[in-house]
C-alpha cells in the first residue's frame, strides 16, 4: 500500500482496548467515538496509529492499530449505511456485537440520540457526557479497509524516531517531511503484510466488553 504525497501520521495513545474505540470488526476498521481531533481533521489516505496508553500494562507504547483512512462519512450516514449495520451494539449479543460503535444517529427533530452501549449508563439509558464528548467536535467517522490491529499482541515500533513522547492528546506528523514516520509505517506493512485488513489478536480487554465506560471520570461499571 502506498503511502500517499501530502499525507499524515496520527499517533495517539489508547487508554482502553475493548474492541470499541477502534473498532476492527466485520471487515472495518472504525474509529467512531473518542478521539474527536483525529476524527475531525485526519483525511482520506491520512494513516492512524494507536498504541497502548499507560493504563494497559504490558501493551504501553506498542503498537495496537495502525489503519489508513479509506472513507471518512458522518454519524447519521454511518447510522444509515447498510455495510455497516452489524456495527450497531447489541448488548445481549456476542461480545463483537455488545461492542458496536454504530450508536449515534439523529431523531426528527435534529437531536442527537444514542443507542444502548459501551458508552452508554449501566441501564442503558444515554450517557450525556459521553455524547455531548463524542459529537460536540466532530460528526465524522473515520474508515478502513487496510489497517492491522494487533489488540493483546500489539508490536514493539520505535516512537523515538517520530518524537512521540508525552503527548496529551496526539501527534501529527507530515509524511512528505518525515522518513522516519514513512519507515515506521512501512516496517510494520513489511512484517505483517500477510495479515493486512485482520484482526491480528483480541483486543487487550476483550473478556470485559460487558462493561461501560464515563469518559469524563475515565471509570468502567
Amino acid at each position: 500500500m502506498l503511502i500517499e504525497p501530502n499525507s499524515y501520521l496520527y499517533v495517539y495513545a489508547i487508554t482502553r482496548d475493548y474492541g470499541f474505540a477502534p473498532n476492527p470488526f466485520h471487515g472495518f476498521c472504525t474509529l467512531a467515538t473518542c478521539k474527536p481531533g483525529i476524527r475531525k481533521a485526519a483525511r482520506v489516505d491520512d494513516w492512524v496509529m494507536g498504541v497502548g496508553g499507560s493504563t494497559l500494562g504490558s501493551v504501553k507504547k506498542k503498537c495496537i492499530l495502525l489503519m489508513k483512512v479509506t472513507e471518512k462519512i458522518s454519524f447519521q450516514s454511518y447510522w444509515d449505511d447498510a455495510r455497516f449495520s452489524l456495527k450497531k451494539p447489541l448488548r445481549n449479543g456476542s461480545r463483537v456485537l455488545m461492542l458496536g460503535d454504530n450508536i449515534y444517529h439523529k431523531n426528527e427533530m435534529g437531536e442527537w440520540l444514542q443507542e444502548d452501549s459501551h458508552h452508554s449508563n449501566p441501564d442503558g439509558t444515554p450517557n450525556l457526557g459521553n455524547l455531548h464528548r463524542d459529537t460536540k467536535h466532530s460528526d465524522q467517522v473515520i474508515i478502513s479497509r487496510y489497517f492491522l490491529y494487533f489488540g493483546s499482541q500489539a508490536q514493539t515500533v520505535d516512537l523515538e524516531s517520530i518524537a512521540y513522547g508525552r503527548i496529551r492528546n496526539y501527534k501529527k506528523t507530515s509524511l512528505s517531511d518525515s522518513a522516519a514516520a514513512r519507515r515506521l509505517i512501512s516496517a510494520i506493512i513489511r512484517d505483517n503484510r500477510s495479515n493486512i485488513n485482520l484482526i491480528v489478536s483480541d483486543p487487550c480487554q476483550f473478556l470485559d466488553s460487558h462493561q461501560r465506560v464515563d469518559q469524563g471520570t475515565g471509570k468502567t461499571v
